[in-house]
């Protein structure tokens, strides 16, 4: 069945930075868009970052552009974010998505920004 598990979220100094990875399985990685969200506390669930199937167009949320980065790594079923300059305001859940004929979450890996 369809599998996305995020890693590399954790607890950073402001100004730091982290490398989240999503790791695909139970369709093919390399036919679809995939994306990354983020649901802080209190806070609706917002688009960061996606990226198409080959990678050659990404979107970037306005309060990240020039500091994250999306890619995907077709060959190994992955998806990254690397995010560098980290605000206290980046403090979510963040989520990886699939957009399947449904969209499929993650369950979301957990970044704190400590001012």
């Amino acid at each position: 069945q369809v599998q996305l598990v995020e890693s590399g979220g954790g607890l950073v100094q402001a100004g730091g930075s982290l490398r989240l990875s999503c790791a695909a399985s139970g369709f093919t990685f390399s036919w679809w868009r995939m994306g990354w969200y983020r649901q802080a506390l209190g806070k609706e669930r917002e688009l960061v970052a996606d990226i198409n199937s080959n990678s050659d167009i990404m979107n970037y949320a306005a309060f990240v552009r020039g500091r994250f980065t999306i890619s995907r790594d077709n060959s190994e079923n992955m998806l990254y974010l690397q995010m560098n300059n980290l605000l206290p305001e980046d403090t979510a859940v963040y989520y990886c998505r699939a957009d399947l004929r449904e969209p499929f979450w993650g369950r979301g890996t957990q970044v704190t920004v400590s001012s």
